[in-house]
């Protein structure tokens, strides 16, 4: 959906962290312009 890339990469990153047993996960977007974003997630337990 627009405006929810970010959320549907993060929530998609820490869903596969569940399944696939990882320990660490990271997304990026690119946002244009030159301008990026970038979130490392870390698996607990």
């Amino acid at each position: 959906p627009l405006g929810a890339s970010g959320t549907r990469l993060v929530g998609t990153c820490a869903r596969i962290l569940n399944v696939e047993g990882g320990k660490y996960g990271l997304a990026t977007a690119c946002v244009g312009g030159g301008q990026g974003a970038a979130t490392i997630l870390e698996r607990e337990g």
